[in-house]
């Protein structure tokens, strides 16, 4: 679908407020630090295995001249947002140089609370890239112009119609089969968008009380937003109906949730926080709903990203690192690797398994994986780590 580059999440959405305070308060209250949870167990345990991780940076690409806020993989490539609104690609094969200066997609330097969407090809690098829609289309727009109820309030004196993003687009989600496009936003709602035709199907108005920064989806139809009113809000249809209603709020965190992520089966959904932990929720069985199972502690400083791959979970921090945990047989974590050299804030993450020797013998070492970081230093970096077999 593409990558949409994103401010720094806001901390309060001020109606009419200016737009240039708005970005400086959210610079320092997303990655300023909070006090821990105290009441949320630990869910550490010192890892048997630390000793026997290898770990490197093997890659950091240089081009963009603002910060990093967004990564994405697409098949053979890596896709990098910044906060001047420059989209750029690179190959996920850290061995595939290529010159910096060649490789922008985008560079239109504007936040006009839109979403765009480009198509990309499985051709060379080097090839020209389409914009193929901008999201709320003008079909979107026109038929909704001329019918009242079609518009909302957005500030003391403007409605616009409910198909528009009236603030920063914070965060973008695909459902698991593709079909549904879901996006959240500085103005408190999320919407819904349709693939095949980018048709906005649905909006949740004021669906928190503060910016949304946060939302994932699962594979059994639940929508999850983190915001800065420190809630998570978990959204579902129920039997025959047509629009998504609030199913639970989960409400442990005490600052703005910054990152949420989801285990591959949608049975383990993880939290970030200026409150330098993150939340590990498991759903409970029979209920499905989401329950505190204990928290991953030693950032020392606010989570601003989070990232899941096979059994690990990667967080990025404005302490300027990388950790990768571990989920146990147990359900408890170890703390495999703390990644350094960015110099500044870890804003955005994305993972794979390194499968670029998969024609090679298996490594003795253990499962190979790339871990891609991009910060408010400009750089994005490309770690390779090693786990041990279980």
């Amino acid at each position: 679908m593409g990558i949409h580059p994103f401010p720094l999440p806001s901390h309060t959405y001020d109606q009419d407020s200016n737009n240039d305070l708005s970005s400086d308060l959210s610079m320092n209250s997303s990655i300023s630090s909070q006090p821990s949870l105290p009441l949320v167990p630990s869910l550490n345990k010192l890892s048997q295995q630390q000793s026997n991780i290898h770990h490197l940076c093997i890659s950091t690409l240089k081009g963009h001249s603002s910060y990093v806020f967004s990564l994405t993989l697409a098949g053979k490539h890596l896709y990098s947002g910044s906060s001047d609104s420059e989209l750029r690609i690179w190959s996920r094969t850290p061995s595939d140089h290529h010159n910096a200066n060649e490789n922008i997609v985008s560079s239109c330097k504007s936040a006009d609370h839109k979403i765009r969407v480009w198509k990309i090809g499985n051709t060379t690098q080097s090839q020209t890239y389409k914009c193929v829609s901008t999201l709320p289309t003008l079909n979107d727009r026109v038929t909704r112009l001329f019918l009242a109820k079609n518009y909302v309030q957005v500030r003391r004196h403007k409605k616009c119609t409910w198909v528009h993003h009236v603030d920063t687009v914070s965060a973008l989600a695909l459902s698991k089969d593709g079909s549904f496009l879901y996006s959240a936003s500085w103005d408190r709602t999320f919407k819904i968008w349709r693939t095949s035709d980018f048709k906005c199907i649905e909006s949740v108005w004021n669906a928190h009380d503060d910016a949304i920064n946060a939302i994932v989806s699962s594979s059994d139809g639940f929508i999850y937003t983190g915001s800065a009113d420190r809630k998570i809000k978990v959204w579902g249809k129920k039997e025959g109906d047509s629009k998504h209603t609030l199913v639970d709020t989960l409400e442990e965190h005490k600052s703005a949730v910054n990152a949420l992520a989801l285990s591959s089966d949608g049975s383990v959904l993880y939290s970030g926080a200026c409150d330098r932990s993150i939340i590990v929720w498991e759903k409970t069985v029979g209920s499905g709903h989401m329950a505190v199972a204990g928290a991953l502690r030693g950032h020392t400083k606010a989570i601003l990203c989070l990232a899941v791959v096979s059994d690990l979970v990667c967080s990025g921090s404005a302490d300027k690192t990388v950790r990768i945990w571990r989920r146990g047989n147990d359900k408890s974590y170890s703390c495999l690797a703390v990644l350094e050299g960015h110099k500044g804030p870890v804003k955005c993450l994305t993972a794979a398994i390194d499968n670029s020797n998969a024609d090679n013998n298996v490594s003795p070492i253990g499962t190979p994986y790339l871990i891609y970081s991009g910060s408010l230093d400009c750089d994005v970096k490309i770690w390779q780590i090693w786990v041990p077999f279980v």
